[in-house]
Order: C-alpha cells, then structure tokens, then sequence
C-alpha cells in the first residue's frame, strides 16, 4: 500500500486554488509541496496545516492505494 494525495488535488481544483496559493495558505515550505507532488511521504504536522488552510479532515486530502508490485502479484496466481 501506498499514500495518494489525489483527494487534495480534486480538492483543489474544484475550488480553483493552485498549488502557490495551497502553499501561502497553510505556510508550508516548497520542499513539502514537492513532496506532495511526488506522493512523497510528509510528517503529520505538515498535513495538519494543509486540512487547517482548507478547512478539512485529512481523510479528504489523502488515500491509500495499493502497490503495482502488488497488483501485478495478485494478477498472476
């Protein structure tokens, strides 16, 4: 399993706020915008301050998803 910040990118384009704007925001730093990017994981604090500047619970802006090593195992037996 792995984390996808999917949600938050719906999220945020439904209400028309670029990834600038998430970051002034919730004051987070530029690394941790990269790291959103990449689906990276971040501290718990960092995704806090995302669902405080949004006005969420963090259920919203995050989900897992299974690994495609892991879907790939399944599909063969």
């Amino acid at each position: 399993m792995r984390i996808s910040y999917r949600p938050l990118w719906v999220m945020l384009a439904e209400r028309e706020i670029t990834k600038k704007q998430l970051r002034e925001l919730s004051g987070i730093s530029t690394a941790s915008l990269a790291k959103l990017g990449k689906g990276e994981n971040l501290t718990t604090d960092t995704l806090l301050k995302i669902c405080k500047a949004l006005n969420c619970s963090i259920t919203e802006i995050m989900e897992t998803v299974p690994d495609v090593r892991q879907d790939e195992s399944i599909c063969e037996e």
